[in-house]
Protein backbone atom coordinates (compact mmCIF):
# COMPACT_ATOMS: atom_id res chain seq x y z
CA UNK A 1 0.00 0.00 0.00
CA UNK A 2 1.25 3.47 -0.69
CA UNK A 3 1.91 6.04 1.74
CA UNK A 4 2.97 5.74 5.58
CA UNK A 5 1.13 3.59 8.13
CA UNK A 6 -0.20 6.80 10.46
CA UNK A 7 -3.68 7.72 10.18
CA UNK A 8 -4.58 10.06 7.72
CA UNK A 9 -5.85 13.50 8.85
CA UNK A 10 -8.99 13.19 7.49
CA UNK A 11 -9.92 10.36 9.43
CA UNK A 12 -8.27 12.05 12.60
CA UNK A 13 -10.31 14.67 12.19
CA UNK A 14 -13.16 12.72 11.94
CA UNK A 15 -12.52 10.90 15.59
CA UNK A 16 -12.28 15.06 16.84
CA UNK A 17 -8.19 15.03 16.93
CA UNK A 18 -6.65 18.39 17.41
CA UNK A 19 -4.41 19.03 14.21
CA UNK A 20 -2.08 21.56 12.67
CA UNK A 21 -5.28 22.20 10.39
CA UNK A 22 -7.97 21.59 8.76
CA UNK A 23 -8.48 18.46 6.55
CA UNK A 24 -9.85 19.56 3.22
CA UNK A 25 -11.87 17.65 0.16
CA UNK A 26 -14.68 18.64 -1.93
CA UNK A 27 -17.88 17.21 -2.80
CA UNK A 28 -17.98 16.22 -6.65
CA UNK A 29 -14.46 16.73 -6.95
CA UNK A 30 -14.29 14.15 -9.83
CA UNK A 31 -16.63 16.01 -12.15
CA UNK A 32 -17.47 17.95 -15.06
CA UNK A 33 -15.71 21.06 -14.12
CA UNK A 34 -12.11 18.63 -14.69
CA UNK A 35 -11.47 18.49 -18.35
CA UNK A 36 -9.74 15.08 -17.43
CA UNK A 37 -13.39 14.15 -16.44
CA UNK A 38 -14.99 15.40 -20.01
CA UNK A 39 -12.58 13.63 -22.10
CA UNK A 40 -13.38 10.38 -20.43
CA UNK A 41 -16.89 11.40 -20.36
CA UNK A 42 -16.82 11.71 -24.02
CA UNK A 43 -15.61 7.70 -24.55
CA UNK A 44 -17.44 6.46 -22.03
CA UNK A 45 -21.17 8.63 -22.31
CA UNK A 46 -23.44 6.22 -20.27
CA UNK A 47 -22.97 7.71 -16.58
CA UNK A 48 -23.72 3.86 -15.24
CA UNK A 49 -20.75 2.57 -17.33
CA UNK A 50 -18.67 5.59 -15.66
CA UNK A 51 -19.13 4.46 -12.48
CA UNK A 52 -19.73 1.07 -12.76
CA UNK A 53 -17.03 -0.11 -15.07
CA UNK A 54 -14.32 -0.22 -12.44
CA UNK A 55 -11.00 0.78 -13.82
CA UNK A 56 -13.21 3.74 -15.34
CA UNK A 57 -14.56 4.47 -12.38
CA UNK A 58 -11.33 4.63 -10.62
CA UNK A 59 -10.00 6.21 -12.80
CA UNK A 60 -12.39 9.14 -12.43
CA UNK A 61 -12.29 8.82 -8.37
CA UNK A 62 -8.57 9.30 -8.64
CA UNK A 63 -8.81 12.26 -10.89
CA UNK A 64 -8.71 14.93 -8.29
CA UNK A 65 -6.37 13.06 -6.04
CA UNK A 66 -3.61 13.35 -8.85
CA UNK A 67 -4.45 16.97 -9.45
CA UNK A 68 -4.60 18.21 -5.83
CA UNK A 69 -4.41 15.69 -3.00
CA UNK A 70 -6.94 16.14 -1.80
CA UNK A 71 -7.25 15.13 1.81
CA UNK A 72 -10.70 12.92 0.92
CA UNK A 73 -10.85 10.42 -2.21
CA UNK A 74 -14.77 9.83 -2.43
CA UNK A 75 -16.03 6.84 -4.05
CA UNK A 76 -17.44 7.97 -7.53
CA UNK A 77 -20.97 6.71 -7.68
CA UNK A 78 -24.45 7.70 -7.97
CA UNK A 79 -27.24 8.04 -4.69
CA UNK A 80 -29.48 5.66 -6.92
CA UNK A 81 -26.58 2.75 -7.79
CA UNK A 82 -28.19 -0.16 -5.40
CA UNK A 83 -31.47 0.57 -6.69
CA UNK A 84 -31.08 -2.40 -9.30
CA UNK A 85 -30.02 -4.58 -6.56
CA UNK A 86 -34.04 -4.12 -4.91
CA UNK A 87 -35.59 -4.64 -7.89
CA UNK A 88 -35.90 -0.76 -9.01
CA UNK A 89 -34.49 -0.67 -12.47
CA UNK A 90 -32.95 2.69 -13.61
CA UNK A 91 -30.95 4.86 -16.00
CA UNK A 92 -29.09 7.79 -15.53
CA UNK A 93 -29.59 10.16 -18.50
CA UNK A 94 -27.08 12.77 -19.36
CA UNK A 95 -27.87 16.25 -18.15
CA UNK A 96 -31.64 14.62 -16.52
CA UNK A 97 -30.08 12.79 -13.76
CA UNK A 98 -31.66 9.40 -12.48
CA UNK A 99 -35.11 7.93 -14.33
CA UNK A 100 -37.07 5.32 -13.03
CA UNK A 101 -39.26 3.57 -15.06
CA UNK A 102 -42.05 2.75 -14.09
CA UNK A 103 -41.43 4.70 -10.77
CA UNK A 104 -42.70 2.92 -7.46
CA UNK A 105 -46.32 4.15 -6.27
CA UNK A 106 -47.84 0.50 -5.45
CA UNK A 107 -47.87 -1.58 -2.11
CA UNK A 108 -47.76 -4.97 -4.75
CA UNK A 109 -44.49 -3.17 -6.01
CA UNK A 110 -43.35 -2.24 -3.16
CA UNK A 111 -44.18 -6.00 -1.82
CA UNK A 112 -42.03 -7.01 -4.78
CA UNK A 113 -38.37 -5.26 -3.65
CA UNK A 114 -36.08 -8.28 -2.63
CA UNK A 115 -33.44 -7.13 0.20
CA UNK A 116 -29.73 -6.08 -1.26
CA UNK A 117 -27.22 -8.55 -1.88
CA UNK A 118 -24.32 -6.07 -2.43
CA UNK A 119 -21.61 -9.26 -3.07
CA UNK A 120 -24.30 -9.76 -6.24
CA UNK A 121 -25.56 -6.58 -7.30
CA UNK A 122 -22.14 -4.55 -6.63
CA UNK A 123 -19.13 -6.34 -7.11
CA UNK A 124 -17.71 -3.70 -8.48
CA UNK A 125 -17.99 -1.38 -5.52
CA UNK A 126 -15.40 -3.74 -3.37
CA UNK A 127 -13.46 -3.07 -6.85
CA UNK A 128 -13.17 0.32 -6.80
CA UNK A 129 -12.85 0.96 -3.06
CA UNK A 130 -10.12 -1.95 -2.61
CA UNK A 131 -8.28 0.05 -5.17
CA UNK A 132 -8.82 3.83 -4.13
CA UNK A 133 -7.23 2.04 -0.66
CA UNK A 134 -4.63 0.56 -2.31
CA UNK A 135 -3.84 3.76 -4.69
CA UNK A 136 -4.04 6.35 -2.01
CA UNK A 137 -2.87 4.12 1.28
CA UNK A 138 -2.52 6.32 4.29
CA UNK A 139 -1.93 9.54 2.31
CA UNK A 140 -5.74 10.80 2.11
CA UNK A 141 -8.71 9.10 3.61
CA UNK A 142 -10.93 6.75 1.20
CA UNK A 143 -14.79 7.65 1.42
CA UNK A 144 -17.58 5.60 0.71
CA UNK A 145 -20.71 7.25 -0.68
CA UNK A 146 -24.25 6.78 -0.56
CA UNK A 147 -27.92 8.08 -0.63
CA UNK A 148 -30.47 8.04 2.52
CA UNK A 149 -33.76 6.47 2.52
CA UNK A 150 -35.78 9.54 1.85
CA UNK A 151 -33.77 10.91 -1.13
CA UNK A 152 -33.88 7.73 -2.53
CA UNK A 153 -37.65 6.90 -2.11
CA UNK A 154 -37.90 10.39 -3.46
CA UNK A 155 -36.46 8.95 -6.59
CA UNK A 156 -37.90 6.16 -7.15
CA UNK A 157 -41.50 7.68 -6.25
CA UNK A 158 -40.95 10.65 -8.45
CA UNK A 159 -39.13 8.78 -11.46
CA UNK A 160 -36.91 11.62 -11.44
CA UNK A 161 -35.14 14.31 -10.07
CA UNK A 162 -38.24 16.94 -8.78
CA UNK A 163 -38.96 20.26 -8.08
CA UNK A 164 -41.88 20.15 -6.27
CA UNK A 165 -41.45 16.39 -4.71
CA UNK A 166 -45.33 16.25 -5.14
CA UNK A 167 -45.46 12.14 -5.62
CA UNK A 168 -43.72 11.31 -2.34
CA UNK A 169 -45.66 14.65 -0.69
CA UNK A 170 -48.89 13.26 -1.88
CA UNK A 171 -48.24 9.60 -0.27
CA UNK A 172 -46.57 11.48 2.80
CA UNK A 173 -49.76 12.45 3.47
CA UNK A 174 -52.44 10.69 2.24
CA UNK A 175 -50.90 7.06 2.48
CA UNK A 176 -47.65 6.93 4.92
CA UNK A 177 -47.96 3.22 6.00
CA UNK A 178 -47.85 2.74 2.41
CA UNK A 179 -44.26 5.35 2.19
CA UNK A 180 -43.41 4.09 5.90
CA UNK A 181 -43.06 0.56 4.49
CA UNK A 182 -40.78 1.62 1.00
CA UNK A 183 -38.42 3.74 3.68
CA UNK A 184 -37.75 1.17 6.15
CA UNK A 185 -37.07 -1.28 3.55
CA UNK A 186 -34.51 1.64 1.91
CA UNK A 187 -32.69 1.84 5.23
CA UNK A 188 -31.83 -1.73 5.71
CA UNK A 189 -30.61 -2.17 2.18
CA UNK A 190 -28.55 1.63 2.86
CA UNK A 191 -27.56 -0.24 6.22
CA UNK A 192 -26.33 -3.54 3.84
CA UNK A 193 -24.78 -1.36 1.60
CA UNK A 194 -22.53 1.18 4.15
CA UNK A 195 -21.37 -1.92 5.94
CA UNK A 196 -20.31 -3.47 2.39
CA UNK A 197 -18.56 -0.48 1.44
CA UNK A 198 -16.72 0.00 4.86
CA UNK A 199 -15.95 -4.13 4.37
CA UNK A 200 -14.20 -3.15 1.04
CA UNK A 201 -11.99 -0.27 2.33
CA UNK A 202 -14.31 2.86 3.24
CA UNK A 203 -12.60 4.78 5.86
CA UNK A 204 -15.62 7.45 6.58
CA UNK A 205 -18.86 7.04 4.65
CA UNK A 206 -20.78 9.70 3.53
CA UNK A 207 -25.02 9.49 3.52
CA UNK A 208 -26.71 12.14 1.54
CA UNK A 209 -30.13 13.03 2.32
CA UNK A 210 -30.46 15.40 -0.56
CA UNK A 211 -33.74 16.50 -0.75
CA UNK A 212 -34.24 15.85 3.11
CA UNK A 213 -34.14 20.32 3.04
CA UNK A 214 -37.23 19.70 1.28
CA UNK A 215 -39.45 18.85 4.22
CA UNK A 216 -41.06 20.50 6.81
CA UNK A 217 -38.92 19.94 10.52
CA UNK A 218 -42.30 18.18 11.71
CA UNK A 219 -41.92 16.09 8.30
CA UNK A 220 -38.39 15.62 8.55
CA UNK A 221 -38.76 14.17 12.04
CA UNK A 222 -40.93 11.71 10.60
CA UNK A 223 -40.29 10.71 6.98
CA UNK A 224 -36.28 10.74 7.06
CA UNK A 225 -34.76 11.19 10.52
CA UNK A 226 -36.03 7.71 11.52
CA UNK A 227 -34.63 6.46 8.79
CA UNK A 228 -31.07 8.09 8.44
CA UNK A 229 -31.23 6.61 12.43
CA UNK A 230 -32.29 2.89 11.24
CA UNK A 231 -29.33 3.12 8.98
CA UNK A 232 -26.78 4.72 11.30
CA UNK A 233 -27.98 2.20 14.24
CA UNK A 234 -27.40 -0.85 12.04
CA UNK A 235 -24.08 0.06 10.61
CA UNK A 236 -22.58 0.75 14.24
CA UNK A 237 -23.50 -2.45 15.60
CA UNK A 238 -21.50 -3.71 12.98
CA UNK A 239 -19.01 -0.27 13.06
CA UNK A 240 -18.96 1.48 15.82
CA UNK A 241 -15.90 3.43 15.14
CA UNK A 242 -16.41 4.04 11.70
CA UNK A 243 -17.26 7.87 11.23
CA UNK A 244 -20.89 8.77 9.17
CA UNK A 245 -21.27 11.84 7.84
CA UNK A 246 -24.77 13.25 7.35
CA UNK A 247 -25.06 16.02 3.78
CA UNK A 248 -28.76 17.34 3.60
CA UNK A 249 -29.02 20.63 1.10
CA UNK A 250 -30.79 23.60 2.78
CA UNK A 251 -30.62 22.20 6.01
CA UNK A 252 -30.62 25.52 8.24
CA UNK A 253 -33.63 24.87 9.54
CA UNK A 254 -33.06 21.32 10.91
CA UNK A 255 -29.41 21.16 12.26
CA UNK A 256 -30.26 20.41 15.71
CA UNK A 257 -32.49 17.41 14.23
CA UNK A 258 -29.78 16.35 12.30
CA UNK A 259 -27.70 15.69 15.42
CA UNK A 260 -29.99 13.28 16.68
CA UNK A 261 -29.45 10.92 13.39
CA UNK A 262 -26.64 8.94 15.31
CA UNK A 263 -23.69 9.73 12.51
CA UNK A 264 -20.86 11.65 13.91
CA UNK A 265 -20.00 14.51 11.51
CA UNK A 266 -22.59 17.01 10.35
CA UNK A 267 -21.96 18.51 6.51
CA UNK A 268 -23.23 22.03 6.57
CA UNK A 269 -24.56 23.90 3.52
CA UNK A 270 -23.73 27.39 2.79
CA UNK A 271 -26.88 28.89 3.60
CA UNK A 272 -26.05 28.92 7.07
CA UNK A 273 -23.39 30.51 9.21
CA UNK A 274 -20.53 28.21 10.51
CA UNK A 275 -19.89 30.33 13.40
CA UNK A 276 -23.56 29.95 14.25
CA UNK A 277 -23.66 26.50 13.59
CA UNK A 278 -21.05 25.57 15.75
CA UNK A 279 -23.10 27.63 18.38
CA UNK A 280 -26.16 25.58 17.70
CA UNK A 281 -24.77 22.06 17.40
CA UNK A 282 -22.40 22.60 20.17
CA UNK A 283 -18.56 22.30 19.86
CA UNK A 284 -18.54 18.84 20.58
CA UNK A 285 -20.33 17.65 17.13
CA UNK A 286 -17.93 17.29 14.14
CA UNK A 287 -19.17 19.37 11.55
CA UNK A 288 -17.97 19.94 7.17
CA UNK A 289 -18.34 22.30 4.80
CA UNK A 290 -19.39 24.89 4.27
CA UNK A 291 -17.95 27.97 1.35
CA UNK A 292 -20.49 28.37 -1.31
CA UNK A 293 -19.22 26.76 -4.60
CA UNK A 294 -19.92 29.77 -6.08
CA UNK A 295 -16.77 31.19 -4.35
CA UNK A 296 -14.50 29.64 -6.47
CA UNK A 297 -16.27 31.67 -9.57
CA UNK A 298 -14.71 34.72 -7.62
CA UNK A 299 -10.79 36.10 -7.43
CA UNK A 300 -8.18 34.14 -5.52
CA UNK A 301 -8.37 36.55 -2.55
CA UNK A 302 -12.22 36.37 -2.30
CA UNK A 303 -11.31 32.52 -2.53
CA UNK A 304 -8.68 32.77 0.79
CA UNK A 305 -10.30 34.93 2.63
CA UNK A 306 -13.74 32.84 2.53
CA UNK A 307 -11.74 30.09 3.24
CA UNK A 308 -9.81 31.80 6.18
CA UNK A 309 -13.29 33.10 7.96
CA UNK A 310 -15.03 29.37 7.81
CA UNK A 311 -12.16 28.21 9.05
CA UNK A 312 -11.50 30.89 11.87
CA UNK A 313 -15.05 30.29 12.76
CA UNK A 314 -15.17 26.11 12.85
CA UNK A 315 -12.37 26.22 15.20
CA UNK A 316 -9.48 23.73 15.01
CA UNK A 317 -11.22 20.68 16.21
CA UNK A 318 -13.63 18.20 14.92
CA UNK A 319 -13.97 20.54 11.22
CA UNK A 320 -13.59 18.91 7.72
CA UNK A 321 -13.46 21.53 5.18
CA UNK A 322 -15.50 20.99 2.49
CA UNK A 323 -17.74 23.31 -0.10
CA UNK A 324 -21.63 23.74 0.96
CA UNK A 325 -22.26 21.58 -1.95
CA UNK A 326 -20.31 20.17 -5.06
CA UNK A 327 -18.33 21.68 -7.21
CA UNK A 328 -20.15 23.23 -10.64
CA UNK A 329 -19.80 22.86 -13.66
CA UNK A 330 -17.51 25.34 -15.48
CA UNK A 331 -15.08 26.07 -12.33
CA UNK A 332 -12.12 26.93 -13.12
CA UNK A 333 -9.83 24.20 -12.04
CA UNK A 334 -7.46 27.06 -11.18
CA UNK A 335 -8.96 28.35 -8.45
CA UNK A 336 -9.93 24.48 -7.36
CA UNK A 337 -6.19 23.82 -7.37
CA UNK A 338 -5.74 27.50 -5.32
CA UNK A 339 -8.99 26.49 -2.62
CA UNK A 340 -6.76 22.88 -1.63
CA UNK A 341 -3.13 25.21 -1.90
CA UNK A 342 -4.86 27.83 0.55
CA UNK A 343 -6.57 25.10 2.63
CA UNK A 344 -3.07 23.30 3.04
CA UNK A 345 -1.13 25.93 3.94
CA UNK A 346 -3.40 27.21 6.94
CA UNK A 347 -2.00 26.72 10.25
CA UNK A 348 -4.19 26.85 13.26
Amino acid sequence: MAGSTQVPDLLRAARGEVLERPPVWMMRQAGRYMKAYRDLRDKYPNFRDRSEIPEVAIEVSLQPWRAFRPDGVILFSDIVTPLPGLGIEINVVEGKGPVIDPPIRSQEQIEKLHPLEPEESLPFIKEILKALRQEVGNQSTVLGFVGAPWTLAAYAIEGKTSKNYTNIKGMAFSQPGLLHQLLSKLADAIAVYVRYQIDSGAQVVQMFDSWAGQLSPQDYETFALPYQQQVARQVKKTYPDTPLILYISGSAGILGRMEQSGVDIISLDWTVDMAEARQQLGHETKVQGNIDPGILFGSKELIHSRILDTVRKAGNQGHILNLGHGVLPGTPEENVAFFFETAKAIRY
